[in-house]
């Protein structure tokens, strides 16, 4: 059986507190999910929501119509008559998902009426639906209360649902108050009482059980799943896009669309935009799932892959590594060594992981690409030649005035100076490197992501940290420490320099 996937992350998804993607943003990830990843199905706005809503639809609708995507575009709809509807033909989309009330409490305590004027209201809704060519699927708001507290009036609302033209029936849990073991029972109840229709499963994180509901839910013959990129959504999010897809792969016989190694990439696209990062530990997508951090793993991983299991990294488009800090050991170290080309002999290396674990121990990041610089300290080498030297540089910020930077740096023994304007210090600060690197046909880095870290505590003098992760050929990162923010991003760069330089 073929298991449909639904991604509601530019509808459900955009009620993250804080969240608010623009036209641009929306029609991106629209094109990334559906031509990339491969999205059965997508739900990209509610209707009636604002004029900018109504513009960006349209613009999604157009977008799709020209590439044979209409039918994919879902926007949700509300039983108020005509008016949804109205707004949904307008906007030129072709799928309505009509958000009815799948709970007594709901449907007594906002809508105030009985169950059979909300049949009838819906019975019109939909008939509306059809006369303007719209496919209609129904939303049962709250239905998993309704299957806790009142499953006489969700049977009576399915019954008389059943019989009303439309395509998808959905099962919410809108307020993630299931388990699995609710959710296998309550899906159970629903699919074998109503064997021919289209059931799809909506699940919410609340108690961190969002993925676990979607396995029980599919278990039972629903046929569909709801679900957004990086598990955004209200409250404590969906179920997320990447956990779904790996379960459903792992754990089931069932097959689906969705193409794993593109994952990844949507879920940075996402981070980026949305502004809400990913936890570094979070399963597939975190920074850190696919990092083997105790040297007893990384020496079992050399030896004969022991601790690796299902969940490949290549899988989703990323690749294993192993951490630098104070667990870390010979066997850590000699990982990163290989992936960068550097062999050293038995005394060396015994001095390069001591100085790492001493390092770790003051709580300092150690990444790959600071390997070379502990080395050339340690061994008092020359593995990494400072070609590169910053001899100094002024910013200044004056209210009501772009920020400027004057840079002078010495490259290859030879001084440049240039002075430049931008949206901030550091930014003023890298179009005046830009300008110098220009003038000698160079070309940077790109710069895809930038973290600063400051303690808690409320000392102005704290240490602050700043990792860049830079783009060329690989991706690395560099780190910086300063009391001062645009200080420390300048020494991350400055050693970005240098690594690029060899």
């Amino acid at each position: 059986m073929r298991i449909e996937i639904m991604d509601t992350t530019l509808r459900d998804g955009e009620q993250t507190s804080g969240v608010s993607f623009t036209a641009s943003e929306k029609l991106s990830i629209t094109k990334m999910l559906l031509e990339e990843v491969k999205i059965d199905r997508i739900e990209v706005a509610s209707a009636k929501v604002s004029e900018g809503e109504f513009k960006t639809v349209k613009r999604i609708s157009d977008w799709a119509a020209k590439h044979n995507f209409i039918d994919k575009i879902e926007v949700l709809g509300f039983i108020d008559g005509t008016q949804s509807i109205d707004w949904i033909v307008g906007s030129g989309a072709k799928v309505v998902n009509m958000l009815c009330k799948g709970s007594m409490k709901h449907l007594k305590g906002q809508l105030r009426k009985t169950p059979e004027e909300h049949i009838a209201d819906i019975t019109t809704a939909l008939g509306y639906a059809q006369s303007k060519n719209l496919q209609a699927n129904i939303y049962l708001e709250d239905w998993s209360n309704g299957m806790r507290n009142s499953q006489d009036y969700v049977f009576i609302l399915l019954d008389a649902l059943t019989k009303l033209p439309f395509k998808r029936l959905m099962l919410p849990d809108t307020l993630g108050i299931l388990n699995p073991e609710e959710t296998h029972k309550f899906c159970k109840m629903v699919v074998d009482r109503y064997p021919g229709i289209h059931f799809d499963f909506h699940a919410h994180n609340d108690y961190d059980l969002a993925t676990a509901n979607v396995l029980a839910a599919i278990s039972t013959g629903i046929k569909g799943i709801h679900t957004t990129v990086n598990g955004l959504g209200e409250r404590a999010g969906n179920a997320p896009l990447s956990s779904a897809i790996a379960v459903l792969k792992d754990h089931t016989d069932l097959e689906f669309g969705v193409l794993e190694e593109k994952i990844t990439m949507v879920s940075r696209i996402v981070e980026s935009f949305s502004g809400i990062r990913i936890p570094s530990n979070k399963p597939i997508i975190g920074e850190n799932v696919f990092t083997q951090t105790c040297g007893i793993h990384a020496d079992g991983d050399n030896k004969d892959k022991l601790y690796f299991n299902d969940l490949l990294p290549e899988r989703f488009g990323r690749v294993r590594k192993y951490a630098l800090g104070k667990t870390a050991g010979k066997s850590n170290i000699m990982q990163n060594l290989k992936e960068l080309g550097i062999e050293l002999d038995a005394e060396a290396m015994k001095k390069v992981t001591k100085r790492v674990i001493e390092l770790g121990d003051r709580k300092e990041n150690v990444t790959a690409d600071d390997l070379p610089f502990i080395i050339s300290d340690v061994l008092n080498s020359e593995l990494i030649e400072q070609k590169i030297k910053i001899h100094n540089y002024s910013l200044s910020l004056t209210d009501g005035l772009k920020p400027v930077a004057t840079l002078s740096i010495e490259i290859d023994k030879k001084v440049y100076q240039e002075t430049a304007t931008g949206d901030g210090q550091y930014d003023a600060f890298m179009k005046a490197l830009q300008l110098i690197y220009k003038s000698l046909k160079k070309k940077l880095p790109k710069l895809i992501d930038y973290v600063v870290t400051i303690p808690p505590g409320g000392r102005t003098d704290a240490l602050v940290e700043t990792v860049i992760t830079w783009e060329n050929s690989r991706e690395f990162k560099t780190r910086g420490l300063d009391p001062d923010q645009t200080i420390a991003a300048i020494k991350a760069t400055v050693k970005m320099l240098n690594i690029s330089e060899h």
